[in-house]
C-alpha cells in the first residue's frame, strides 16, 4: 500500500478463492478500513470501478456530514 498525502483514501483489489477467478475490494481512509465489497466481481477492472464509485459516494457523504 502506498501513501499519498493528496488523498486519504486507498483502494485494495485482491483475488478471492471462492468463487475462483473473482475479485474483491477494500477501501481505507488514513489506513482504517471503511468499506469493502460485499459481492465478488468477475474482473479486476470491474472491482476497481465499483471501488471508485464507493469512494465517490463516501467522499460525497463526508462533505454532507454523514461520516
Amino acid at each position: 500500500m502506498s501513501e499519498n498525502s493528496s488523498t486519504p483514501y486507498t483502494i485494495e483489489i485482491s483475488p478471492i478463492t471462492k468463487p475462483a477467478g473473482q475479485y474483491q475490494w477494500a477501501i481505507r481512509r488514513n489506513g482504517k478500513l471503511i468499506e469493502r465489497s460485499d459481492r465478488p466481481h468477475p474482473t479486476e477492472a470491474k472491482a476497481e470501478a465499483s471501488a471508485l464509485a464507493a469512494v465517490e459516494r463516501s467522499m460525497h457523504s463526508a462533505t454532507s456530514g454523514r461520516w
